[in-house]
């Protein structure tokens, strides 16, 4: 039965969780939001003048609007103006991180059209198609470092601005750890600084099932011309959620400092997480020959008594920036994280179309050292008529991680269904066979990465024609080592250049045609199916190439993006005769991108855009799949978002996002697919100022229809496995501004 939503039904619905105490983001850096000022109240503004990356230019402005900024991090290119810049990148700024209540930097995500948030496999880590191509959320990085930040989830709240690059990107920030990421864009988190203005903010708040929310956000700038900055986070979460039994908790702390000099600048943060799930939902796994179920109730839980996942992190940074001359800036930057995770869990297979679950145990534990770093010069000059801006960078990156794991199995007499789920605790299945000490796990893989690059972009007639020329050398080292004896593979070292092309042209000045072609490159995938020979082995790098042509016209208060590409990937899989999976094939993606960002009308804010994408695989195991679409990416993604300020009611705005998003299939064979889904987000704040303290009340409902469906397919590992929709879902907060 199809669901309705009338206009009056949905302006009830808001009045209704707007009062309620709930889930709130902490206080930004940008400006606030204009939306009261056009209304004729004056509300607090800020004037970020700190930069993250110690740069002696700040942040990049927001955009009109102030969703998103003016540009962001182009890697080795340092922050770049959108306008200015042959790739495509959007930053999300501070105030659009609370205004939308984004608890992760998944939940940012889903108002890109061209990133698909779904999960690792195996595990309840945040994982990202962007453009067609898996990138972990272990592959985010942190004021232009990788791996830093907790690798199965990242709170918002530890962030400033979430910057998406679309694209390869082995040449502007080099190949990330890991297998799974750098091959469609990256994802680049913006610490918080102090600003100019005091930041005294408290957040209290819950949401469906119970979950509550409290953070402190403060900042101060002190000393002689306010050079030295302070800026604290703190945060809690804990409760149950909309999912039946599923309960989390978080607790965050971060520090970030900065000292702004007169030829030189600093800045250093300091952050812990830790993140618990117990009776977390699983994902659900297809056995061959079965057709995609009926999505269940969003509610319903299916995973078993005693599952949990724990992941704890302490990480640091620390980046400094000297100007030696006016047109000569050096600058360096380090990074480390420890990390240990613990898991629990019962992963679920669909065995028939009747809703049968096998239910199976896998426990792991895993400590990760990180350590990584990258020097770098930037210097203008003049040749001719010919500008130049030429940057060269060294960087380097080393982890050694530790892991242990334990597969048991249900007896038969205790499979589950997943529309009447049989709940056994865990403790009662038998171990079938481990790897080393789960309480002491030893070294299975170290990864050493090591990159030299060079760029140069010119500049013509008045800056309207600019080339961009460089490559990356890039060196990736890994050594795998046996679970319990201890022995290690033999040493597994490949080198590679990335070159690029970039090309920015202004017949106008706020019209950009842009072109580039860059390469990507990545780690080799860690086998991890059991059923393969090489099981556990790591395969050669991946490298991929891309071509790209787009343009870009601001309007004055809304920004229009376009951009058509298309990239190849080497393609692994598993050869059925052999049993050895190995990198033969290739996956082409190919794509058109529609964005329009800004505001629109006075009082009236949007973010919206369309993906097309058409993503084939070629060259396959005997050919069997060759011409059908990859695992997990669907054709089209469309989302639809805005703001709107209630005119004569100063301070009150609602908002709202529509996303639709086509079939996907779940295996290489495209026998198994995901139906087509539709969802609606929407919701309310109000900002007052109540004895001299600004107040500020937000109310959502996500889900609104209280839709059940299956929102993503795989993505990881080339492995079919479906997540379902959380369900309706009410979040409130409440803020205060001392």
């Amino acid at each position: 039965m199809s669901t309705r939503l009338t206009p009056l039904a949905a302006a009830l619905a808001l009045a209704f969780v707007a009062p309620l105490p709930a889930l709130a983001q902490t206080s930004g850096t940008t400006t606030t939001a204009a939306t009261a000022a056009d209304d004729g109240r004056a509300l607090p503004t800020v004037t970020v003048n700190a930069s993250a990356d110690a740069s002696a230019e700040g942040l990049p402005a927001p955009y009109a609007g102030g969703q998103v900024a003016r540009g962001g991090r182009i890697g080795i290119l340092g922050n770049k103006d959108v306008m200015d810049t042959p790739f495509s990148v959007t930053s999300y700024t501070q105030q659009f991180i609370k205004d939308s209540q984004a608890r992760s930097v998944g939940d940012v995500l889903q108002n890109n059209p061209s990133v698909q948030v779904t999960r690792g496999y195996g595990n309840f880590q945040e994982a990202y198609m962007i453009r067609g191509f898996i990138a972990d959320s272990d592959t985010l990085a942190y004021n232009g470092l990788y791996s830093i930040l907790p690798r199965q989830y990242t709170a918002s709240e530890l962030v400033e601005r979430v910057e998406v690059f679309l694209g390869a990107s082995a040449f502007v920030n080099g190949a990330p750890p890991g297998s799974a990421g750098g091959l469609g864009g990256t994802i680049n988190l913006v610490p918080k600084r102090a600003t100019n203005e005091a930041i005294t903010q408290a957040t209290i708040g819950v949401e469906t099932g119970g979950q509550a929310y409290y953070a402190a956000d403060i900042g101060r700038r002190f000393g002689p011309e306010d050079r030295v900055g302070i800026r604290v986070n703190a945060a809690r979460r804990q409760g149950g959620t909309g999912i039946d039994n599923e309960s989390r908790e978080l607790n965050l702390f971060s520090l970030g400092l900065d000292y702004r000099g007169n030829n030189f600048r600093l800045s250093a943060d300091l952050g812990y997480q830790e993140y618990n799930l117990t009776q977390a939902r699983p994902s659900v796994t297809l056995a061959t020959g079965v057709l995609t179920p009926t999505a269940p109730s969003g509610s319903s839980n299916f995973a078993q008594p005693g599952t949990y996942s724990n992941e704890r992190d302490v990480f640091g940074t620390i980046r400094g920036e000297l100007d030696l001359t006016s047109d000569v800036t050096a600058w360096a930057a380090y990074g480390t994280r420890y990390g240990t995770e613990r898991n629990q869990l019962a992963s679920a297979t669909l065995n028939d179309n009747a809703g049968s679950l096998g239910m199976s145990r896998f426990d792991n534990a895993r400590r990760d050292v990180v350590r990584t770093g990258e020097v770098g010069l930037r210097a203008k000059l003049k040749t001719g008529a010919v500008n130049h801006t030429v940057t060269a960078s060294a960087s380097g990156y080393w982890n050694d991680s530790r892991n242990a794991y334990a597969m048991r199995f249900f007896a038969p007499a205790t499979a589950s269904n997943l529309y009447s789920p049989v709940l056994t605790p865990v403790t009662s299945m038998t171990t079938d066979f481990a790897g080393g000490s789960l309480d002491n796990p030893k070294t299975t893989i170290k990864t050493i990465l090591s990159s030299v690059a060079l760029a140069d972009t010119l500049s013509f007639a008045d800056d309207r024609v600019q080339l961009t020329l460089g490559a990356r050398h890039q060196t990736l080292r890994s050594q795998s080592y046996d679970y319990n004896t201890q022995v290690g593979d033999p040493d597994y070292s490949k080198s590679a250049l990335t070159p690029a092309l970039g090309i920015v042209v202004k017949p106008l000045q706020n019209l950009s045609l842009y072109a580039n072609y860059v390469e990507g490159l990545q780690a080799g995938k860690l086998i991890t199916d059991t059923s393969a020979v090489n099981f556990g082995t790591t395969l050669e790098p991946y490298k991929t190439r891309q071509k790209e042509i787009g343009a870009k016209f601001d309007a004055g208060k809304v920004m229009y993006g376009l951009a058509l590409f298309t990239t190849d990937k080497p393609l692994a899989y598993l050869d059925s005769v052999t049993k050895i999976e190995s990198t033969n094939g290739v996956q082409r993606n190919r794509g058109i991108e529609l964005t329009a960002v800004g505001e629109a009308a006075r009082g009236v804010r949007i973010l919206t855009g369309l993906t097309l994408l058409e993503s084939k695989q070629r060259d396959t195991d005997g050919g069997t799949t060759n011409g059908n679409d990859a695992i997990g990416v669907p054709r089209s993604r469309l989302t639809l978002g805005g703001e709107w300020d209630i005119p004569g009611v100063p301070g009150l705005t609602l908002d709202g996002r529509i996303t639709r998003v086509s079939t996907q299939y779940v295996d290489a064979a495209n026998t198994q697919k995901l139906p087509a889904w539709q969802r609606y987000d929407m919701g309310v704040r109000y900002i007052a100022d109540i004895g001299g303290r600004t107040i500020t009340l937000r109310g959502a409902v996500q889900n609104l229809t209280n839709k059940n469906y299956w929102e993503s397919a795989g993505g990881a590992s080339n492995s079919g496995y479906i997540v379902l929709a959380a369900p309706r879902t009410f979040v409130t907060s409440v803020s205060v501004d001392f």
